[in-house]
């Protein structure tokens, strides 16, 4: 599993970094983010690369699993 620690980055650094993570090869990969748009455009990605994605809320912090079928 990859993970990627984008707290502290605003959209759509997330989901960049999701999408070079797909691209290079992983099929499963965490990402942490705090920024309250990454959700919507972690989803498109994970969407776009036909994989599905879990969002674990905490109280200011949600991660990410987006995991390839």
């Amino acid at each position: 599993m990859i993970r990627i620690d984008a707290r502290g980055m605003r959209c759509p650094w997330p989901a960049v970094r999701l999408a070079r993570a797909l691209r290079g090869g992983a099929t499963c990969v965490e990402v942490i983010a705090d920024d309250p748009q990454a959700s919507t455009e972690l989803e498109a990605i994970a969407a776009s690369a036909n994989a599905t994605i879990e969002i674990v809320l905490d109280e200011f912090i949600r991660t990410f699993v987006v995991t390839c079928r």
